[in-house]
């Protein structure tokens, strides 16, 4: 039988196809160079580490994502070291009072962003509780958005039974609650010093020498600063106290520790801009702190296998 080709047009349907998968490597490597012209390291767009740490709960907060301060290349690097059954992301995730002033945002920003949806599209349960800084989103307490449940607060439960209140802890801030003015001019002064900060960390970094925060140093330091953290931590706990539970894990404060406090496990899980610390639960309930301020190629973890490129991963872009 001979086939013969009228040469009529044929249906949409027909013709349209999937475009091919080299077609789709393209705009992925394309993706990529943008990112690297961004200022995105090439040690974070390549397949991630075989070998990663497990736990059974991550929490974060203070990143500050869209503020010169955030130290999102080391967030990235660490989120690609570290999966969880459950993450926390305990408030001041974005920072919307920066960005209502200026727009600020790289491609860092925003592959950590995408770090954590994919997380969530890979099976983590991925919780945000708002804070002060992200507040619009305590408008959307209830809802999911792309795999990621908001909520004003949440209760924890570890693995060995107790169980933890989870919440970001503006709501202790007397300057917060009572002097919001007052709060937005110490967070334009607070940003100058991280300022001066990233600078003084650059210098560190070409002269060989390890992290180290001006800002945090100057704030453990300064008489009033100390008084405030501790009345803050007090206050924290008392409410957990209050609420009947083992301890309390917030932010907000910057300030990272883990201690107890008259029979209530006070946790501060830290910031992503000074400190780069998170908290982690393991399969038996345990918690420790985790300090992340050295790149993984920076350590022992440069070795070791990885993983092949993920094809489903959205593509790298920068938003700068």
């Amino acid at each position: 039988m001979t086939v013969i080709d009228t040469g009529l047009p044929r249906r949409m349907d027909e013709t349209a196809t999937a475009p091919p998968a080299s077609a789709k490597k393209s705009r992925k490597e394309a993706a990529r160079a943008k990112a690297r012209r961004g200022g995105l390291d090439e040690r974070l767009l390549g397949p991630r580490p075989k070998h990663r740490k497990q736990h059974r709960t991550l929490f974060l907060s203070d990143i500050h994502l869209g503020t010169p301060g955030c130290k999102a290349e080391l967030l990235l690097d660490f989120l690609r070291h570290n999966d969880a059954e459950t993450i926390y992301l305990v408030g001041d995730i974005v920072d919307g009072w920066r960005i209502k002033r200026s727009w600020y945002w790289n491609a860092a920003h925003n592959a950590v962003v995408q770090e954590f949806l994919r997380k969530a599209r890979k099976g983590a349960t991925v919780i945000y509780v708002p804070g002060n800084h992200d507040e619009a989103l305590r408008d959307y307490t209830g809802l999911n958005f792309g795999g990621i449940d908001v909520t004003a607060e949440a209760i924890h439960e570890t693995a060995d039974g107790r169980s933890f209140l989870v919440l970001h802890g503006d709501q202790f801030d007397s300057v917060v609650k009572y002097a919001k003015w007052l709060a937005h001019l110490g967070d334009r002064a607070y940003g100058l010093a991280l300022t001066l900060n990233n600078w003084l960390h650059e210098i560190r970094r070409f002269f060989g020498l390890s992290y180290w925060s001006l800002s945090s140093y100057l704030k453990n330091r300064v008489k009033n600063a100390v008084e405030y953290i501790s009345s803050y931590e007090q206050a924290v706990a008392r409410e957990a106290r209050e609420r009947g539970v083992d301890g309390v894990i917030c932010g907000h404060i910057h300030h990272a520790e883990m201690r107890d406090m008259d029979g209530v496990l006070y946790c501060n899980d830290g910031d992503w801009v000074e400190s780069c610390t998170a908290l982690s639960e393991d399969e038996t309930g345990a918690l420790s702190l985790i300090v992340w301020q050295k790149f993984s190629w920076e350590t022992e973890l440069a070795d070791g296998e990885t993983e092949p490129h993920d094809e489903d991963a959205p593509a790298v872009l920068s938003a700068a």
